[in-house]
């Protein structure tokens, strides 16, 4: 099955490249090592509230905000790991007979980043919430695939995910986080103007994806932000991206 998606506006966010048009120069760093961004600003959010969220949702809302998404718009939230961080904490202080922060407790659910985003931006449109393992991006895609096909008025997808603590590292091998996409995106229409077009095929043969070659977030980012085809594998999926 092939799924085509138009991408309307995106938005990105990691250490070193903070703005989806900084992934131009991937893989040149923008910065050294000792002057790595650790976490978004969010200079739109008021600083008591900013200074409540998490490393992973600040992360997600400023790749969301690149966007500019219009007032309203459905949202479709995408993680593999979640607030597994902010969990892990909450379990220490539990072993530690320490008080638990009602704020962290409810601020570590999956669904955390979503709700924020619908409060600060008064959207009141459907969010959904997805976690698929090491496919959670093209589930996500396919999750936004059939909400269009129902109406094809914008959706806004945002996937990231950080590094996990340290008591589960020995099972997770993602050398590419901490990371955030954020993709505004609808159905091509004949009507369509020329736009970044995407397309996943979610059930290549054996021979198509050993043809493919490998790709990361990073060239799929780096293309996106300077509009360079793009055709290669990627969790079991074949990503192809050209621009009219």
């Amino acid at each position: 099955m092939q799924l085509t998606f138009r991408i309307q506006s995106s938005g990105a966010w990691s250490p070193r490249y903070q703005q989806i048009a900084d992934w131009q120069q991937w893989p040149h760093s923008l910065c050294d090592e000792d002057h790595l961004a650790s976490a978004p600003t969010l200079p739109q959010v008021p600083a008591m509230q900013r200074r409540r969220f998490s490393k992973l949702t600040k992360m997600l809302l400023d790749a969301a905000f690149q966007c500019d998404a219009p007032a309203q718009c459905r949202t479709i939230f995408a993680s593999r790991h979640g607030e597994l961080n902010r969990t892990v904490e909450l379990l220490e202080d539990i072993v530690q007979e320490q008080p638990i922060s009602p704020m962290g407790f409810s601020q570590s659910v999956h669904n955390t980043a979503s709700g924020i985003f619908s409060i600060l931006t008064h959207n009141r449109a459907a969010s959904t919430s997805i976690a698929a393992s090491e496919t959670t991006l093209e589930q996500a895609l396919t999750e936004a695939y059939g909400q269009l096909c129902e109406d094809n008025s914008d959706v806004l997808l945002v996937f990231g995910d950080e590094p996990v603590s340290d008591v589960y590292k020995e099972f997770i091998h993602e050398p590419e986080l901490p990371i955030a996409i954020a993709l505004q995106l609808s159905l091509p229409t004949p009507d369509s103007p020329p736009a970044t077009l995407l397309q996943l095929h979610t059930q290549p043969s054996a021979e198509q994806y050993r043809d493919a070659p490998p790709m990361s977030y990073g060239q799929l980012l780096h293309a996106i932000a300077g509009k360079h085809p793009l055709y290669g594998r990627l969790n079991r999926f074949i990503w192809q991206l050209s621009h009219g």
